[in-house]
C-alpha cells in the first residue's frame, strides 16, 4: 500500500507545470520532465499536485512517480547539494569552468568534464560541494567522482561522501611477519 503516492506535492512560487504524456516542470534553476506511467493521473489543485492511481496494481509506480515528480519540483525551485571529501596525503582537486582536475595519487592528474546543470566548488582543496537541479544526474556525477579513487579499506584514503561511515580493515599481523 503506497502512502508516498497519496501525499500532495506543494508547488513553490515560480514553478510552472505542464501535464501531458510527461510532466514538464520549469522553474528558476532549469527544466525537467518526468514520465507518467499508464494508470496514473496527475491533477493540479491550487498550489499542489496530486497523483491518483486507477487500481492497486499501480501502487509501486504511484509512489515512484510521486517521488520523481517531487524531486523535479524541488530541484527546479531550490536544487540539490552533495558534498565529497578527499582524504590522502597530496590528494586535491581544482575546478576551472566545467572541468574538474583531481590529483589522487596516480602518475597523472585526472580531468573530469562536469555535465550541463552541475556546478562544483572546491573548499580547502579537499572538500567538494557539488550542486545541481537534477537529483539523478547529481548522484551519478558524485558516484563517478567517488569511483576515481574509492576509499581504501586499509588506510581509508580516497574520495568519499561527507559523513560516510567506513569500516577500516586490520592490516597484516602475526608472529611470522618481520
Amino acid at each position: 500500500m503506497s502512502r508516498v503516492g497519496k501525499k500532495p506535492i506543494p508547488l513553490p512560487q515560480g514553478v510552472k507545470i505542464t501535464i501531458g504524456e510527461r510532466l514538464q516542470v520549469e522553474g528558476p534553476k532549469g527544466k525537467l520532465s518526468v514520465p507518467i506511467p499508464a494508470g496514473i493521473k496527475i491533477e493540479q489543485k491550487d498550489k499542489t499536485l496530486e497523483l491518483v492511481r486507477e487500481n492497486d496494481k499501480q501502487a509501486a509506480l504511484h509512489g515512484l512517480t510521486r517521488a520523481l515528480a517531487a524531486n523535479a519540483v524541488h530541484g527546479v525551485s531550490t536544487g540539490f547539494i552533495r558534498e565529497l571529501d578527499i582524504v590522502g596525503t597530496g590528494f586535491k582537486a581544482d575546478v576551472k569552468g566545467h572541468v574538474a582536475t583531481f590529483i589522487l595519487g596516480y602518475s597523472h592528474p585526472i580531468e573530469y568534464l562536469l555535465p550541463k546543470g552541475i556546478e562544483m566548488k572546491v573548499d580547502k582543496a579537499t572538500h567538494l560541494v557539488i550542486s545541481g537541479y537534477d537529483k539523478e544526474l547529481l548522484g551519478h556525477v558524485c558516484s563517478q567522482i567517488r569511483a576515481l579513487r574509492p576509499p581504501d579499506p586499509y588506510k581509508n584514503k580516497g574520495v568519499r561522501y561527507t559523513g560516510e561511515v567506513l569500516r577500516k580493515k586490520a592490516g597484516k599481523s602475526g608472529a611470522g611477519a618481520k
